[in-house]
């Protein structure tokens, strides 16, 4: 079976384009972002969070899932990655853009809940998990990828995942799937 995405966003090569001039190497591959639409679309009208815009490779994906009364709202603490996103999708009305680091921003937040959320940086993944689960609609997805040793992880991150991948089905409000697929992924249920 070829597991290679039947479609891309047209606006991810021109992403991926500007994220190489700019050093950036941690955008979503082809599979996750393929499976971030599939899940997007599964939430008509949704609510759905991205944690960790980067260049926006993930959003490009989750907006080509995403039904035209979906909302994404997508969080970024460095805003020349972010920029790179706002030029290529700022233009979808569908989208809101936050340059705030995640820690901060899940304090804070305390708007309507969300159906989707795609967790691509640490807060909301490796720490915070249960104040993002508190976000969560009751059958809302959750998502992680990176979770299989990458080439840009840096020397200290490896028991970091290891603890995440221990401890996740504890969690009492999700219910969970690991996938040894693509970068490695959790996709989760909100209970």
């Amino acid at each position: 079976m070829d597991d290679t995405p039947y479609q891309r966003p047209a606006v991810l090569d021109a992403i991926l384009t500007d994220a190489e001039r700019l050093g950036f190497t941690m955008s979503c591959e082809d599979r996750t972002g393929s499976l971030l639409a599939t899940l997007a679309a599964s939430k008509p009208g949704g609510h759905v969070l991205e944690l960790g815009t980067g260049v926006g490779a993930g959003a490009a994906w989750l907006l080509s899932g995403m039904s035209q009364d979906a909302r994404l709202t997508t969080v970024e603490v460095a805003p020349d990655t972010q920029a790179v996103a706002r030029r290529h999708l700022g233009h979808d009305p569908r989208v809101q853009f936050v340059t705030a680091d995640a820690d901060e921003w899940l304090t804070d937040y305390d708007g309507p809940p969300f159906d989707l959320a795609y967790v691509d940086c640490r807060p909301g993944k490796f720490r915070r998990l249960d104040e993002l689960v508190a976000h969560l609609t009751r059958g809302a997805l959750y998502a992680v990828d990176d979770l299989l040793p990458q080439a840009t992880w840096p020397c200290d991150h490896e028991p970091r995942v290891d603890s995440f991948l221990k401890l996740f089905p504890e969690q009492p409000n999700l219910l969970a799937t690991p996938l040894a697929w693509a970068s490695g992924l959790v996709i989760a249920a909100r209970l």
